[in-house]
């Protein structure tokens, strides 16, 4: 499984990579089950994880504590919690498995060593931060442009692998609509 992000790693920074088996090192392979939470909002985020197979929830609870996700992380991507994981304050975002992952795991202290030793591990770091940018600008101007009904086709569009991956109910919180009203508006389409 080491492979995928090997190959993750290449692709982006070419394969003359220096140092990259001292890279790779610095990784933790880590199984989980599906449900499995790996940060609790309040805890402080220790790791960045690379997800080799599987899928991951970012999500917090409003006042009322309902569930709202901010992002679904599949396959061939980073996830964090970024200013948590950054800045050793707690997070303030939860991280679940949807499904059972492979991950691969490094923590701040190895990212940190990595950044100082590696030269172009920094160029990982830039395109994790690049990434979550612009995926949250984009969520954001998408849940505020958008009706329910354009972010449903708009999902089905750009995300349609989700769909069929998802529960309604995982669906709705993502994309910011009430699961009933989800159920009714995709029954439309």
């Amino acid at each position: 499984m080491i492979e995928v992000l090997r190959n993750h790693i290449t692709n982006r920074l070419g394969s003359d990579l220096d140092n990259l088996e001292k890279v790779l090192s610095a990784f933790k392979h880590i199984k989980t089950k599906r449900n499995e939470q790996l940060l609790t909002q309040g805890d402080y985020c220790q790791y960045v994880y690379f997800i080799a197979k599987g899928c991951l929830q970012v999500y917090v609870y409003d006042k009322d504590y309902n569930e709202t996700t901010r992002d679904i992380v599949i396959e061939d991507n980073w996830c964090s919690e970024l200013l948590s994981f950054g800045s050793g304050i707690q997070a303030t975002e939860n991280i679940r498995c949807v499904e059972a992952c492979e991950l691969f795991a490094i923590n701040r202290q190895s990212f940190q060593a990595m950044m100082e030793t590696v030269p172009q591990f920094d160029k990982v770091y830039k395109q994790i931060l690049e990434a979550s940018y612009a995926n949250s600008v984009y969520r954001i101007n998408t849940l505020v442009s958008l009706t329910a009904l354009d972010r449903i086709k708009w999902l089905m569009e750009y995300r349609p692998m989700l769909m069929t991956r998802l529960s309604s109910k995982l669906i709705a919180s993502y994309l910011g609509i009430n699961k009933d009203v989800y159920s009714r508006l995709k029954a439309k389409l």
